[in-house]
């Protein structure tokens, strides 16, 4: 098993970073049954740690949701998490979310421009702000909402986040083997999942610094291919500023298409934390808020709005809509690239493809935390094992989903990603006026349930915010009340994830107190 009794870790010899730090005189590291968990990932004859030992020989990174020691965060490169954000969005899954605008909301150029601006700034946000947390704490995201959720009722969230991760891995890598086949069809759909789930595996296999490496550089050729697209999309002469439209339908469907943009650019808040925890524990948080906005915010807006642009002359050109119609994104960007530049452009759409594994690690890096945080005997399997176990599970849904129910999968993600703004409003809440900042948290009762808070109030806070979620959706499977009211009949607009931040950021603030009152934690 994963977990050694406090006296086996004595006999071990002290900490797993070499350093003379016996568990009775670190009680951070130890929970209060009495066990170390993970953090003592090599020592003893256990078979966890003899699969832990064997896979530090190949560079795999060992630790899971344990916290990374002061003096093991040695990542002194802040711009990595730039070029980490950058890589993960300079994808063509953010170009398609820009050019959903015109065929599926109906909007016109300049305001589908102003809302993906204007959104985009506000769903980075919490995602910069959380970033911040991990040099100072060392802890992944799903551990550090601990502190907000409690030891047992933050669990509720990571199955949100299991559900969220893989789910979105499954959607990203259909739309890349849909390029590939659109490229050539003598690779079936299947064969392209794999392609890309067996190379993203690999990447994340490793764990951070891979992880890292890869996204250091992995954003340039797909910049490079972008560059290529606007340049020839503007050569052909068929961007069509397609003019906006009035009243309540425009508010609907602006309101709407928000609501992608927003669910889109604010999902990456769920891992903030996982991709700073070795950063120097003194690192300015200036300097990795300002780092992570610059890696979202340019790649966002940059995919997007080409998306959008591109998407514009598909209402009055053939071509384009043709080839919208019958390959989706990959079809619209064949029509851009194939004519003028042939084998070269299938070339170009094959790097577009594989940048999805740059927008897939994350995920898949990422889910292997939500589920160690589940129990005991989660965080007994080694995190590599369980981003194995995750690259089999998305691949199983992906594979059928390719020709049977892959928009119905994209909007149940849709649809549970709402979950993502009901997080927010409890999180900022709690640091905002129960922790006070970041004084306010002590970071060593980080395993002690009975220190922790009890999450109670989280818990029916959350349920709160789902209930504002579906009062204020405008998806394709419902339409709340309040959304049906917002629009055009039938479609409505979509208000849910605003509702959603409200409901559970009032309602937990209200409900905190008492429970504060009520336990004194």
């Amino acid at each position: 098993m994963g977990f050694l009794r406090k006296s086996e870790y004595d006999i071990e010899g002290g900490s797993p970073t070499g350093l003379d730090r016996p568990a009775e005189k670190h009680p951070a590291y130890v929970d209060e049954t009495g066990a170390v968990p993970g953090e003592s990932f090599t020592y003893g004859n256990s078979t966890y740690a003899k699969i832990q030992r064997f896979a530090g020989k190949f560079g795999v990174e060992q630790r899971g949701i344990e916290r990374v020691p002061e003096d093991e965060r040695t990542d002194k490169s802040p711009h990595q998490i730039g070029t980490m954000w950058l890589s993960a969005n300079m994808v063509v899954s953010s170009f398609a979310i820009g050019a959903l605008a015109v065929p599926v909301f109906q909007l016109g150029f300049v305001d589908s421009l102003l809302t993906i601006l204007f959104i985009n700034l506000l769903a980075v946000t919490p995602v910069c702000f959380f970033s911040t947390f991990g040099p100072r704490f060392g802890l992944r995201q799903m551990v550090l909402s601990r502190f907000y959720f409690g030891f047992y009722g933050v669990k509720l969230i990571a199955i949100f986040n299991i559900l969220a991760c893989v789910g979105w891995s499954a959607v990203n890598v259909i739309v890349g083997a849909q390029l590939l086949n659109a490229v050539n069809s003598n690779v079936p759909g299947w064969a392209g999942i794999i392609i890309i789930a067996a190379a993203t595996f690999l990447v994340t296999l490793f764990g951070y610094k891979v992880v890292h490496a890869y996204e250091y550089y992995s954003w340039f050729p797909s910049f490079i291919i972008f560059l290529i697209v606007i340049g020839e999309f503007a050569h052909s002469g068929t961007f069509s500023n397609i003019p906006m439209g009035a009243g309540s339908s425009e508010a609907g469907s602006v309101l709407s298409f928000a609501a992608s943009v927003f669910g889109f650019g604010t999902g990456w808040t769920s891992y903030a934390a996982d991709y700073t925890v070795y950063q120097p524990v003194n690192v300015s948080r200036v300097k990795i808020y300002l780092w992570t906005f610059a890696g979202l915010m340019f790649p966002l807006l940059f995919t997007e709005m080409l998306g959008l642009a591109v998407m514009t002359a598909s209402v009055h050109t053939a071509s384009y809509a043709d080839g919208y119609d019958k390959s989706g994104i990959g079809g619209l960007l064949a029509a851009v690239l194939f004519p003028p530049l042939g084998r070269f452009g299938q070339f170009c759409l094959v790097i577009l493809a594989l940048s999805i594994i740059a927008n897939n690690c994350p995920n898949i890096y990422s889910v292997t935390f939500s589920l160690q945080v589940m129990g005991r005997w989660t965080q007994a399997v080694p995190r590599f094992i369980w981003t194995f176990i995750g690259t089999l599970v998305y691949c199983a849904i992906a594979i059928p989903g390719y020709s049977h129910f892959e928009s119905v999968l994209e909007d149940f993600m849709l649809l549970i990603g709402y979950w993502l703004a009901i997080y927010e409003g409890i999180a900022l809440t709690e640091h905002v006026f129960y922790k006070r900042g970041l004084a306010g948290y002590d970071i060593t009762i980080y395993l002690s349930p009975s220190k922790l808070p009890p999450g109670f109030a989280a818990v029916a806070a959350f349920c709160f915010g789902i209930f504002g979620a579906v009062m204020g959706m405008a998806q394709v499977w419902f339409i709340g009340p309040i959304g049906r009211r917002i629009g055009t009949p039938g479609y409505g607009g979509d208000v849910g994830f605003p509702l959603a931040f409200g409901f559970s950021a009032l309602s937990y603030g209200v409900l905190r107190f008492f429970e504060k009152k009520r336990f004194g934690r």
